[in-house]
């Protein structure tokens, strides 16, 4: 999971819960994010980089570059 891509569906940012749309298993699932540096915000669209995954379903991500 740590190092895959996904796209912002629920905004990321200060105070909020966010989620993102990550392609697992042929498949596309959704998982609750929040941004790994604080203050950091992530519109809906944007493409992320998971940098930690907690189980089951959160992950904290970072601005994907490139």
């Amino acid at each position: 999971m740590v190092g895959e891509q996904g796209r912002v569906t629920g905004v990321i940012g200060p105070g909020l819960v966010g989620e993102v749309i990550v392609r697992v298993r042929g498949g596309a699932e959704a998982f609750l994010a929040y941004a790994m540096e604080p203050g950091e915000r992530f519109e809906k669209g944007t493409v992320v980089v998971i940098v930690e995954y907690q189980a089951p379903r959160t992950v904290y991500v970072t601005a994907a570059y490139g």
